[in-house]
């Protein structure tokens, strides 16, 4: 269950990482607002992931 999760997470910091890209050459801040908050939504997806699934083995 963990391989779909790391590649859509390794998916959002490769489109963040493009949307910061455009905005230094473009010289726009909302580009750059866009791909912070894309990149915090990976690093949120993986630390939620982690934190259910110690949660989740506790039930086990």
């Amino acid at each position: 269950m963990l391989i779909p999760i790391l590649i859509f997470d390794v998916a959002l910091v490769a489109w963040s990482l493009h949307l910061m890209q455009e905005a230094f050459e473009q010289r726009e801040f909302s580009l750059m607002l866009a791909g912070t908050l894309v990149a915090l939504a990976a690093a949120a997806m993986l630390v939620v992931y982690f934190l259910m699934g110690h949660c989740l083995s506790y039930l086990i």
